[in-house]
């Protein structure tokens, strides 16, 4: 089974590459309190997407700086560009302590019973994998297979797979200006 259209991972990757290289803006000693609260607030409601992406960020079992500047571009999509860098970087921190103390196994079925509850962030969560799985041009066996185990467990299947990937570059193609 292969989800991957590279083609269409090429354009999501480069368009959450290109938003995740904009610079971050750094908070303030007295901008603390409402950071920590911002942070709390990106956590819950990207956090589980944030930690599926870290998930195959570290499949292979490096993090390559293209896949960090993915990561941070979907961030800052979803997020309107509200998120920063160090909310970005805390929340990362986050989910790679959560795998060290659970184990990978352990925090992928928490991700998953999570996701499954709402298709969209289902199909977002596959999406942005395999954006985070082509970032750098390379896409691992385990990158591969976590792909492959991500889209059955939310209950995604090959057809829906190809048809999600050919909306996201559908939808690519349309951002594009013209020229």
């Amino acid at each position: 089974m292969n989800f991957l259209s590279e083609t269409t991972l090429t354009r999501l990757r480069d368009r959450l590459r290109e938003h995740g290289q904009r610079p971050s803006i750094i908070a303030t000693a007295a901008a603390v309190t409402p950071e920590a609260v911002a942070l709390a607030q990106f956590d819950a409601d990207f956090g589980t997407l944030c930690e599926a992406m870290y998930l195959m960020m570290s499949a292979d079992g490096t993090i390559a700086n293209d896949e960090r500047e993915v990561l941070k571009g979907a961030l800052r999509t979803l997020t309107f560009d509200e998120i920063r860098g160090f909310h970005v970087e805390a929340m990362l921190d986050a989910a790679a302590k959560r795998i060290a103390e659970h184990g990978r196994d352990a925090r992928l079925r928490a991700v998953v019973e999570e996701l499954r509850e709402d298709p969209m962030r289902a199909e977002t969560a596959f999406l942005l994998a395999a954006a985070i799985a082509f970032a750098d041009d390379d896409i691992d066996d385990r990158e591969n297979e976590l792909l492959e185990q991500l889209a059955t467990d939310l209950g995604i299947d090959e057809t829906q797979a190809n048809v999600l990937l050919d909306q996201a570059e559908a939808d690519l193609k349309s951002d594009r200006p013209a020229g």
